[in-house]
């Protein structure tokens, strides 16, 4: 069974998340920011990844680390689950269209953390959230899952679209790069024979 648990608790927040790479997008999600709440359920809905995450965060001086330890949980769950990497497809894109806005995900889950974020906002805020945040999500998520990412918004000017898009498409994404390959299901799908990085 590929799901695992994480708890981080650090002078900041205190964050308890569990997964399962093989649910039917089942989840739980409190962390306290509304906006974040729905975008981490959009996760776990388009990737069929069930998420349970529970936070409690200094939501007093901001959204900042609340945002941050959410994702690096998340992504350290995630690579819990994915053990080895033994089988899965380990790449995937996707596009998510929302109304006026199209984004584009593209995953790869290789052990190398890195991000490429191409997508602009014109407010700075939504709901709790400062709109720079969604950024340091994913390249949270990306460092501690070891997943190489890039995020593009080809179009788009609803800001609250533009988010919502750009998390459908990497859910869409993942779920495309942690199923099992069927041909090669018993396999390392690198031919250095490990997906560790470097």
């Amino acid at each position: 069974m590929r799901s695992a648990s994480v708890n981080r608790k650090t002078s900041e927040t205190d964050v308890s998340v569990t997964l399962d790479l093989d649910g039917t997008g089942v989840y739980s999600v409190s962390t306290g920011i509304g906006f974040l709440d729905h975008m981490v359920e959009q996760l776990s809905r388009h990737s069929l990844i069930d998420i349970d995450l529970k936070v409690a965060g200094d939501l007093h001086i901001d959204a900042h680390h609340t945002t941050e330890d959410s994702a690096l949980a998340i992504g350290e769950a995630l690579a819990k689950a994915l053990g080895d990497r033994r089988g899965i497809t380990r790449y995937g894109t996707a596009y998510a269209p929302m109304d006026e806005t199209l984004s584009r995900a593209s995953v790869d889950i290789s052990g190398r953390p890195y991000l490429v974020w191409r997508s602009e906002f014109s407010q700075h805020r939504l709901g709790e959230m400062d709109t720079e945040m969604f950024e340091h999500f994913f390249h949270s998520l990306a460092q501690t899952a070891g997943l190489t990412l890039h995020v593009e918004t080809l179009y788009g000017r609803n800001n609250h679209h533009i988010v919502e898009s750009i998390f459908k498409a990497v859910a869409r994404a993942l779920r495309q790069a942690v199923e099992i390959d069927p041909r090669k299901a018993d396999a390392i799908p690198s031919t250095k024979g490990t997906l560790g990085g470097a």
